[in-house]
């Protein structure tokens, strides 16, 4: 049986991070509380990979991580602390960077005949005739042409096999194409046994999957190809003369573009400009990322080739827990899910869901639930004063210029992107499209233009990540139906200009109503195109266009909307008890906009805006004398203040290195396709004028400094929040101490292990007082994480399925700084909100602590986990209760059951 997972601790492994180093830490996340070590994906990635989603091998061990022996050792160290293990898992795409992806390597060298041609999502047979058969490779920093004559393009011999290179790209030569210099080099050398093997590798067979006999000659044209392979090595080997004659054919086909042109010609691929990816690429990618190709995992063959040695592990015991990365890039996300439950009915399977505010899961996913985004911006919100949204956006507007309509800078993203990055997804589609109308006399005569037009407007008007429609069964759900008939409407009002049928039947067809092949394939392949479309234009584009108040712009965050009530909150958390009581609860990730430190200072502007507002004015003038020819833009450098008070103190290194990513990623006047070093140069050269400039260091401590104290609140106040809210707690990396990370690579910096044990060991025996005096090195997160865990794992059906979530009352003047609630009738919770409104003065205000279960005896009592007081149920006033600890957390206990703070565990310091 699996391990409950009742908390975990997410890292990050890398080289430099590897399996030794993660089980190093184990006793100290044992001590910590926690119940299982989440971890990065681990499987064989591209070399240097430093996050593990560029798979290349689904069946090995990571060797930079420690290979084998190291991920034993690992799993050893864990069990050995009653430890479990979570692992990150990728079905989505795998890495494409060289011979290390042996089914990607053979799918190059044989085209549609390779036995993984079925694997990857390859479009063999796309509308250019002279692309048919064959893979673009965009991987030249020039025309084809020009590189191919420069002699940057290479061929070279290893044994009986061939390759040709470009600068750090590796790429196989097909065998058929070998009979040309095979020939020449036997002609050469006079060897009938060459002249043989040239032939022998001309007439192998073309083969199809289309029927049994193709797959026939597919098994004797892999099994031919690798006996003349040998052979052909063999004789080279033997015979150095032959070996001296194909290495003379091989200097002479590289020294005459012609030839090498003509080889080159009979691949099954084609080397192109790297520019040509964004509109012609022929295989579906991880959104923009042209070396991470899609998979096809919805084929039971590669499901379980990707998936054999991961449900090894959860078969055997030792992963309890798997995380899905991305799984709306899939092709049938919910069948993908079942296939999984199926393969592993008792482990815990988390999903990389994003969801909008106003969204939920589909209840057909057999998973217990999400990675979490969905908690961290409801939870976060109930920080942010909707009073100051007013103040804020009239700053915003007066100071940048920037728009305040969010859905229309969202849709205008989207639209870039898809004309852009996109834009051979999208062309791949119109393709699609066109053949569906070619099928129904009153659609065939639109043009490419239109219909390319009209997929676009709908799929940036589609307000989630993706709908689940299941078009080969005709099958739609309530919410895509609305949703879909939404963002057709939408575009319909936006292209007046387009047929008004156009858009009927756009929505027939994506909505499965149209039948036939084409039809259902089109609206599945929609699915997988809004998901990169949303991500790439909302999170990675509008996220840094949009900086109204970027403590808001999160994964899965509305910009638009400013601050979640407690009931709304309460709603949310009643609803995640009775649905989906397991779900991970997250406050940082690794692909986290801003860490949840940062954030939980920047809510507090929302609180303060006229001094934010005195403060941002006088910075706009004060920092004009370092602007270089209008650089940088008013809203990237509104961007850089709230990035330097959320991050305060954040030295020029590290501030530089963030603006500059948010700068391409905004793609307004630099990006990573184009980028535009003068102006790049003009923003360093202005971060470094304010990092060394006194006068605005000085105005800018002043307003940071004493936004760090309430900060910290928030912070233990959302902290609080995620260890004991329904579902299951995460913690990232170092995030148990103050960490004010930003995006990665930022949040990927090293963790001091080290100063955390030494912290930790400080606490058994330690008051309050004492550790509220290590208020600087993070002392009192690092106490309410440990104490929340331990409550945990002594009372965990205090917080699993079963337990519910009861709102409970608070009065007197303060009582909406406050949000308070019962788990399961056994543990309290009471943080408070808007602490800059609230000024440290409770005033009259008290909270209706309940009786506890079975009534209430006259020997029991709320027993605080932080300072160890008890309280007697009935009112209790806030002041009473938060006097010695920012925040409380109260178990229900007999007067005889334990007595002080509960100890932690033995660590080794």
């Amino acid at each position: 049986m699996p391990r409950e997972v009742l908390s975990t601790y997410r890292v990050q492994l890398r080289a430099e991070f590897d399996f030794d180093a993660a089980a190093a830490i184990a006793d100290y996340l044992a001590a910590l509380g926690v119940s299982h070590l989440y971890c990065s994906p681990y499987l064989q990635a591209a070399a240097g990979s430093t996050h593990g989603y560029d798979v290349v091998d689904p069946t090995r061990v990571s060797a930079e991580l420690g290979g084998e022996a190291g991920h034993a050792r690992l799993c050893q160290a864990l069990a050995g602390e009653g430890l479990g293990q979570v692992l990150d898992v990728v079905p989505n795409h795998m890495a494409i960077t060289g011979p290390a992806n042996r089914w990607w390597w053979d799918v190059l060298e044989n085209g549609p005949a390779s036995r993984y041609a079925a694997y990857f999502d390859v479009d063999w047979e796309p509308r250019e005739e002279r692309w048919r058969n064959m893979v673009l490779l965009p991987i030249l920093a020039d025309h084809f042409g020009r590189v191919l004559e420069a002699g940057e393009l290479r061929l070279a011999r290893d044994g009986g096999r061939f390759e040709v290179s470009y600068r750090e790209h590796r790429m196989p030569v097909a065998p058929r194409s070998l009979d040309e210099p095979l020939r020449a080099a036997a002609a050469r050398c006079g060897s009938a046994e060459l002249a043989f093997l040239a032939g022998a590798l001309g007439a192998l067979p073309e083969a199809t999957l289309d029927d049994r006999d193709g797959v026939a000659r597919l098994a004797r044209r892999h099994r031919d190809k690798e006996v003349l392979a040998d052979l052909l090595s063999r004789l080279a080997g033997e015979r150095p003369e032959v070996a001296a004659a194909i290495d003379r054919e091989i200097a002479e086909i590289n020294g005459d573009p012609d030839r090498l042109d003509r080889l080159l010609g009979r691949q099954s691929y084609r080397l192109t400009w790297w520019r040509l990816a964004g509109r012609e690429l022929d295989y579906r990618r991880f959104f923009d990322v042209q070396t991470l190709v899609g998979l096809r995992v919805e084929d039971e063959r590669v499901f379980a080739d990707t998936h054999a040695r991961v449900l090894d592990w959860v078969s055997r015991g030792l992963v309890d827990g798997l995380r899905v990365d991305h799984p709306d890039g899939l092709y049938d996300p919910a069948e993908y899910c079942r296939r999984l439950r199926a393969a592993a009915p008792e482990a815990w399977l988390i999903v990389e869901k994003i969801l909008r505010w106003d969204e939920r899961l589909p209840a057909d996913w057999p998973v217990e639930g999400t990675t979490g985004y969905d908690f961290l911006n409801s939870a976060g919100g109930l920080f942010v004063d909707p009073a100051g949204e007013g103040a804020l956006s009239g700053l915003y507007a007066a100071m940048t210029g920037g728009s305040l309509d969010w859905p229309e800078t969202a849709r205008a993203c989207k639209l870039q992107v898809l004309d852009e990055l996109l834009a051979a997804d999208v062309n791949r589609l119109g393709e699609l499209l066109l053949a569906v109308c070619e099928q129904h006399r009153r659609h065939r005569d639109h043009s490419r233009h239109d219909l390319r037009t009209a997929l676009r407007e709908v799929a940036a008007g589609l307000a989630v990540y993706r709908t689940y429609v299941r078009a080969e069964a005709g099958q739609a759900g309530e919410e895509d139906r609305a949703r879909i008939e939404a963002a057709v409407a939408a575009a319909r009002r936006r292209r007046p200009e387009l047929p008004a049928d156009l858009f009927e039947f756009l929505a027939a067809v994506l909505l499965g109503k149209v039948r036939g092949g084409a039809a259902a394939e089109l609206a599945m392949r929609f699915q997988q195109l809004t998901p990169p479309a949303m991500a790439k234009g909302v999170e990675d584009t509008a996220f840094y266009v949009f900086n109204r108040m970027v403590a808001l712009n999160e994964v899965g965050g509305d910009p638009g909307r400013f601050g979640v009530s407690p009931e709304e909150f309460h709603r949310r958390c009643q609803e995640t008890a009775e649905r989906w009581p397991r779900t991970m609860l997250a406050a940082s990730t690794h692909d986290s906009k801003r860490g949840e430190d940062v954030r939980a200072r920047l809510y507090l502007l929302s609180e303060v805006p006229e001094r934010w507002a005195e403060a941002v004015r006088r910075w706009f003038a004060h920092n004009a004398r370092h602007r270089g020819g209008g650089v940088p833009d008013a809203n990237t450098e509104y961007l850089l203040y709230q990035t330097l008070v959320g991050a305060w103190p954040l030295d020029a290194e590290r501030a530089t290195a963030y603006m500059e990513k948010a700068a391409r990623e905004a793609k307004t006047h630099t990006s990573w396709t184009r980028p535009d070093p003068a102006w790049e140069a003009a923003l360093r050269s202005f971060i470094a004028g304010v990092a060394a400039d006194g006068e605005f260091q000085s105005d800018l401590a002043e307003l940071a400094a004493p936004l760090v104290a309430p900060g910290r609140i928030n912070s233990l106040a959302q902290t609080l929040l995620k260890l004991t809210a329904p579902g299951t707690p995460d913690l990232y990396q170092g995030c148990e101490l103050w960490t004010a990370s930003l995006v990665d690579p930022d949040n990927r910096r090293p963790v001091d292990y080290a100063l955390r044990r030494r912290l930790l060991a400080r606490l058994p025996g330690a008051t309050p007082e004492e550790v509220l005096a290590g208020m600087e090195d993070g002392l009192p997160k690092l106490w309410l994480v440990r104490q929340a865990l331990h409550l945990r794992r002594r009372r965990p059906r205090c917080f699993g399925p079963g337990a519910d979530h009861r709102p409970l009352p608070v009065s007197g003047g303060r009582a909406a700084h406050a949000v308070a609630f019962c788990r399961a009738g056994e543990v309290v919770v009471m943080v408070p909100r808007l602490v800059l409104g609230l000024g440290g003065d409770w005033g009259d205000t008290t909270i209706e602590l309940p009786t506890g279960p079975g009534g209430p005896p006259a020997s029991a009592a709320w027993w605080n986990e932080l300072t160890g007081e008890r309280f007697a149920a009935g009112s209790c006033r806030l002041a009473d209760l938060l006097a010695r600890f920012p925040v409380a957390l109260l178990s229900w206990r007999p007067a005889g059951e334990g007595g002080g703070v509960q100890p932690a565990s033995r660590v080794s310091v």
